[in-house]
């Protein structure tokens, strides 16, 4: 299904004119060779391009369609009319002189092989280059003076010939073209397009998988015989035709070189398309997903897009189908390979309801989002002050995943978010990270109970602010809470360690042993307030004993600590809500 979809999304792309046939692909250039029709290396011109990178503008190679990339691991295979400089021009820096000698004669009896019977000056200039070029005095060719050391970090390398690139050359491209489709083989029945095709036996690589090699990795291999069947090697086993191969690589490569459409969700590299490659699908699912800022559209017309297409309502200002078939791919690296760590499929308005309906969960007061960014969500599960910040990677998976299918939550998001509640240290900036109970934390705890009912924690605690006319206990008793908190800081303003940082873990799971504690702090904590401002509490206060009764539970189970959190959160932002309407 994974392959059938990036070899579908590859026809549309094609169609497009974003990608080329097969045979040939999107190539990083950093420094085009340019030669003389003789033969000769007249000059090097930089092929580096301004682009921009957040505020910094940087250089970056320059894309184009050239003959497709061979799969090297070990051995030495050289690409057609483009490689690194130890092919083109037989040196590099890694001090291996006789491998950089043989790379460069493998290189030169491939263009041989292909160009000697084009009648081309191009190509003729070509294979001239490879016979009269010395690789032993490189180094010194007047040429490559300003730019040896640039070309020596590993940029790749092209042919200009006359003013003209090699790859433009039509005979030249047919002599390829040619030489692709004549490739030797057995027959078999591709399992991706159904069709007779010749079994590639290493596929391309994929790049820009974030962690993965910078190389490539494959998501088909075979490289033990534990993993071999019927004593078929390499992909054999799962035989995929020459054509699907360039086709799925070439797409998902495509992808992943979009850094505008690649997410990090823990480990894991996130791409998403939708069938017949319209850029808008994607750009809206960023926003929704992620909260992409920068986009062509406005926010009011994001959001509304969002909504529209979510109710099912085509999307007119951005052209958009409910209907039309949506993918989002999750790929995590393992080693030279890569792990499929989540696949969806489903129709666009499907996939953005169910997104809509986990952002109209998460919604609490307080809360800056509109839409609560995936990555913002599981930044609440992380210690923000140790080294290593990325989530749990096998969480993310599973929160991604609940929420694109829009089924429950995973249990280990509960877990994750109660620790950092129960670990974190209080605050007292409002919109610190450090809150034992933040915005994000809150709307977790909202989300989760709403998707994966709970009756120790009922709907009537699992509102976006203060419900006043709760009568659940362990909602009561974490607005109790925030309340004793309040009336401490008002008579110790400025105090460093609060009743939050000593007793707030403990209130929520044994209240029984911890609030007539509190309650006797309280008491003292009033008798150093004006008359007002103790009125002033002593009527919350009794208002919420009320609820209570006389006696307090001894334990509280996670569901009902829950609750006790977002009570303490609401009645918390009730006090801010009243400080900012004054």
């Amino acid at each position: 299904m994974i392959l059938q979809s990036l070899v579908r999304l590859f026809e549309d792309l094609v169609q497009d004119e974003k990608l080329s046939y097969p045979g040939w692909s999107q190539v990083k250039i950093s420094y085009a060779l340019c030669l003389g029709l003789d033969g000769t290396l007249e000059y090097v011109v930089p092929q580096l391009q301004e682009v921009s990178s957040g505020k910094k503008i940087v250089l970056r190679p320059r894309i184009m369609n050239l003959p497709a990339p061979v799969t090297r691991s070990s051995g030495i295979l050289p690409n057609f009319l483009w490689d690194n400089s130890s092919y083109l021009l037989g040196i590099d820096e890694k001090g291996k002189p006789e491998r950089s000698r043989s790379c460069f004669q493998a290189c030169a009896r491939l263009h041989h092989q292909l160009l000697d019977q084009v009648s081309s000056p191009a190509a003729t200039a070509i294979v001239r280059f490879f016979d009269t070029w010395q690789p032993e005095n490189a180094r010194e060719h007047p040429a490559l003076t300003d730019t040896l050391d640039e070309i020596l970090k590993g940029g790749n390398l092209c042919f200009r010939i006359d003013g003209q690139f090699a790859q433009d050359d039509p005979l030249i491209q047919e002599a390829w073209d040619r030489s692709y489709s004549d490739i030797q083989g057995e027959l078999q029945q591709c399992l991706v397009t159904g069709n007779q095709d010749v079994i590639e036996p290493v596929h391309p690589f994929i790049k820009g998988v974030y962690g993965a090699q910078s190389s490539g990795a494959s998501i088909v291999s075979f490289n033990a015989p534990a993993f071999c069947s019927y004593g078929k090697e390499q992909s054999l086993n799962a035989p995929v035709g020459k054509y699907a191969a360039f086709a799925y690589t070439s797409a998902l490569n495509y992808l992943l070189s979009d850094r505008d459409n690649v997410h990090r969700i823990g480990d894991t590299s996130v791409v998403c398309w939708a069938e017949g490659a319209q850029t808008e699908y994607s750009l809206l699912a960023n926003y929704a997903i992620f909260g992409m800022e920068e986009s062509p559209f406005s926010e009011e017309d994001l959001r509304a897009a969002v909504k529209s297409i979510a109710a099912e309502l085509p999307c007119a200002q951005m052209h958009l189908d409910p209907q039309r078939s949506f993918y989002i791919l999750g790929l995590a690296p393992n080693a030279a390979r890569l792990s499929v760590r989540f696949f969806y499929r489903n129709t666009f308005g499907q996939f953005l309801r169910n997104v809509n309906a986990h952002h109209e969960r998460m919604k609490i007061v307080g809360s800056r989002y509109e839409f609560f960014p995936l990555w913002a969500m599981l930044r609440e599960t992380v210690n923000l002050n140790t080294s290593d910040k990325s989530p749990s990677p096998v969480m993310a998976g599973a929160v991604a995943r609940a929420i694109f299918s829009g089924t429950a939550y995973p249990a280990v998001l509960l877990e994750a978010t109660m620790l950092r509640i129960r670990a974190a240290r209080n605050s007292t900036e409002r919109n610190s990270a450090n809150w034992k109970i933040t915005p994000g934390r809150a709307a977790i705890l909202k989300a989760y109970y709403l998707k994966n009912p709970s009756s120790q924690c009922p709907k009537e605690v699992l509102t976006v602010s203060l419900n006043p006319n709760s009568t659940n206990i362990p909602y009561t008793l974490g607005r109790l809470f925030a309340i004793y908190e309040a009336v401490q800081e008002a008579a110790n303003p400025g105090i460093n360690s609060t009743i939050t940082d000593k007793y707030f873990s403990s209130a929520a799971a044994t209240p029984g042993i911890i609030f007539p504690i509190l309650d006797n702090l309280c008491q003292k904590h009033l008798r150093k307030l004006e008359s007002g401002y103790r009125i002033f509490y002593d009527r919350q206060i009794g208002q919420i004993k009320v609820i209570l009764g006389e006696t307090y539970p001894l334990r509280l189970s996670l569901p009902e600590q829950g609750s006790f959190n977002l009570g303490y959160y609401h009645q918390k932002q009730a006090r801010y809500t009243k400080k900012e309407e004054q």
